[in-house]
């Protein structure tokens, strides 16, 4: 992964603020027709993303309040099971609803991440069995690509550089065994995932490499893949790295 830097948490609470406040204008836009229509994510309206992100919000609150206390909880009440029943009783919610709960869960996280001091983000919470840092991070994930979900005219192609560089990171598990993935972005220096020895080049604008790789639809039509110099279609990916264990 040379020549990706990894985030501080200065940037990373910048980038949390700056997401949060995407999610909070897009949800600004919304009016109660679009609350009940389709969002980019199959089966789920806009109200299932905005109660999503409220309760993803609201669990990441959670991991640092107990671990500011030296605890650690669940990150949601009954697990992967728990998480999709919440969504689901909170989607069909009234847009005037859906806002407050948003805007009071983007509230309750970052007053979390604005109290950490230097040592709090390397505090362990459960999520991923990974510290405070973990968390965060994660939680950028979602704001970020669930603002996309949300199908209100910002796409991929406003996500940042950094933000596409983590994913190149933190999605590299998705490369299944036995191959290796050279992103080459437009301009920009090219990055190899996976270990594997079936090489695949993987080329365009930068946001396209990483709304694929995260399972989103590239919005700039630019994806190439490339093996042995032939045109090929673009490879399988692993299912995305699970951070709620479902019930056995």
């Amino acid at each position: 992964m040379a020549g990706m830097t990894a985030i501080t948490p200065d940037a990373l609470l910048a980038e949390l603020h700056k997401a949060a406040d995407v999610v909070a204008s897009q949800a600004g836009k919304l009016t109660e027709e679009d609350v009940t229509a389709p969002s980019l994510l199959p089966g789920w309206t806009r109200g299932h993303v905005l109660a999503h992100l409220a309760g993803i919000s609201n669990a990441m609150a959670r991991q640092l309040e107990f671990a500011g206390r030296g605890e650690t909880v669940e990150l949601y009440d009954g697990g992967f099971e728990g998480r999709t029943k919440a969504i689901e009783m909170s989607a069909g919610h009234t847009l005037e609803q859906h806002r407050a709960d948003v805007d009071s869960a983007l509230e309750r996280a970052l007053r979390a991440f604005n109290s950490l001091d230097a040592g709090g983000w390397q505090v362990p919470i459960s999520y991923r069995g990974g510290v405070v840092l973990d968390g965060g991070m994660a939680l950028w994930r979602e704001l970020v690509i669930h603002a996309s979900d949300l199908n209100t005219g910002r796409g991929p192609e406003s996500w940042s550089r950094p933000f596409c560089e983590h994913l190149f990171d933190f999605l590299s598990a998705r490369v299944p065994d036995g191959q290796r993935f050279v992103l080459q972005p437009l301009g920009l220096p090219p990055v190899t995932i996976g270990t594997g020895n079936r090489s695949t080049v993987i080329s365009g604008m930068l946001t396209d490499i990483a709304a694929w790789l995260a399972g989103r639809e590239p919005s700039l039509g630019s994806l190439r893949a490339s093996a042995a110099a032939d045109d090929v279609d673009l490879p399988e990916l692993l299912p995305w790295p699970a951070g709620v264990p479902a019930s056995k």
